[in-house]
């Protein structure tokens, strides 16, 4: 059973946490390049953000939109 354990241990230490290891390693030489991953996604959702600010836009231009102003039957 202690075997099992150990082998759960070389799975995590060994292979899945290699790639963190290798981040952990080239953050010392070059941060811009370990982060390469975060500034992506900053990126990804800065253009996804302007897309749907367009979106809005060309909606409102359009005039597609309810603006009235009504309360719910309840109130």
């Amino acid at each position: 059973m202690k075997d099992f354990f150990y082998a759960i241990q070389d799975l995590f230490v060994n292979v899945l946490f290699a790639p963190f290891d290798a981040l952990r390693t080239l953050e010392l030489d070059n941060w811009f390049a370990a982060n390469f991953v975060s500034w992506l996604f900053i990126v990804v959702g800065f253009v996804a953000f302007v897309y749907w600010m367009l979106q809005l836009k060309s909606f409102n231009d359009n005039n597609e939109e309810d603006k009235s102003i009504t309360s719910h039957s309840y109130l």
